[in-house]
């Protein structure tokens, strides 16, 4: 319906039920006289003649604010809300908590939209303060503290988001403790960029206690053993993946590597990259052992490694792999420009090697992002299937 016919009907809604209390009332007291309020008149008048705003303003100014209307004038409020005239919305909250003689839950619902005008306009000093003191009022402290959440996010101000988010805990019917350990990841991050590694091991471990299947938590707190030289225990920290997310994998797959060569343990390695790409596949890990192949053995004998895998895993990174190291192994001008067409097409077509997915609203990108662009939830993205991107060029 359009909002304007509703500014329509809530008017008449008023009347009526104005209209309605008024027969009741001369009943009881044997009054019969009744007399609409000609504003009303007017304000639809304006309406009529397509003049909304004249008609808004009709409406505001004549409807007394008391315990008949505060309903109508809180439906009205946010219908300027969702409208985007936001201006109007505040003004209309403001005159409503001004009035004295509201009752304590009027006043709480009056506050909370006011709040929500205040954070959609983008004012969060002003929205955190009315928040805040919803918060402590249990009929709005649910759905205030959502917001707060959703406030200091934005401002990342990670540890009032944690605050908020265990008092929401008490609160919500859903589990929300992945949610909290993202905040907990984000402070670790913080610390890892000074080099603060004590105190960025303590944000982690904290994410692990809310959380103890949190991949970013696993991959973080490995980052920061590798960081303070211990490899063997990064190792044995990031292969906690496989039992979480193995698709995760291919996200510390180069830092696994390096950590193998720091501890000198070239069979450990060569183990570690037959087995989990056996195990799980995806095409860093592909990258990886084709590239500790080469290292190895050489080119030749990598080209001849990846032909046979490609083979046997017939996928679109698996042949775009194939084809860019045929291509550097080529000498003959001839033999290269047969091959770059082909190369041409599949880097056009698509990018396995970075294209993720929000598993709540479908965004993609080529960044892995704890935080969805999108959606702004706390979802991780995988990274895409093979299969996905077969049915997409299907």
């Amino acid at each position: 319906m359009d909002p304007l016919w509703l500014l329509l009907l809530l008017p008449l809604a008023v009347a009526s039920g104005w209209y309605a209390s008024r027969r009741e009332n001369s009943k009881r007291s044997e009054i019969t006289e009744f007399n609409l309020p000609s504003a009303y008149f007017r304000g639809l008048n304006f309406l009529l003649n397509e003049q909304p705003d004249k008609a808004i303003e009709v409406f505001i100014k004549v409807l007394e604010v008391d315990s008949e209307t505060v309903e109508m004038h809180l439906t009205l409020g946010n219908l300027f809300r969702r409208r985007g005239e936001l201006e109007r919305a505040t003004r209309i909250h403001q005159n409503i908590i001004a009035r004295p003689n509201l009752s304590n839950s009027q006043h709480l619902q009056a506050l909370f939209e006011l709040a929500q005008d205040y954070f959609k306009a983008g004012l969060l000093d002003r929205a955190e303060s009315l928040f805040l003191e919803l918060a402590d009022a249990p009929s709005h402290a649910e759905q205030a503290l959502r917001y707060l959440s959703q406030l200091y996010e934005q401002e990342k101000e990670w540890e009032k988001a944690i605050s908020a988010t265990q008092r929401l805990q008490k609160y919500s019917e859903r589990d929300i403790s992945p949610v909290l350990a993202q905040y907990y990841c984000e402070l670790t991050d913080v610390c890892l960029e000074k080099r603060e590694y004590e105190k960025a091991k303590a944000h982690v471990d904290n994410a692990l206690k809310v959380d103890a299947n949190c991949t970013r938590a696993t991959i973080l707190l490995g980052n920061i053993e590798f960081k303070m030289g211990e490899y063997r225990r990064a190792i044995d920290t990031w292969r906690k993946i496989e039992d979480m997310d193995p698709r995760y994998l291919g996200e510390v797959i180069d830092s696994i590597v390096v950590a193998y060569r720091e501890l000198k343990d070239d069979e450990g390695l060569w183990a570690f990259l037959t087995n989990a790409l056996d195990d799980y596949g995806g095409p860093k890990l592909l990258k990886a052992q084709v590239e500790e192949i080469e290292h190895r053995k050489g080119r030749s004998e990598a080209v001849d490694f990846l032909t046979d895998w490609v083979r046997k895993h017939p996928t679109l990174h698996g042949l775009r792999s194939l084809v860019n190291l045929k291509k550097m192994e080529q000498d003959s001008a001839d033999s290269e420009s047969e091959i770059e067409p082909l190369q041409s097409l599949l880097v056009s077509m698509f990018d396995t090697d970075g294209m993720y997915r929000c598993r709540q609203c479908g965004f993609t990108g080529r960044t892995l992002h704890w935080q969805c662009p999108g959606c702004k939830g706390w979802y991780m993205q995988a990274p895409v299937t093979d299969e996905h991107l077969n049915k997409q060029m299907n």
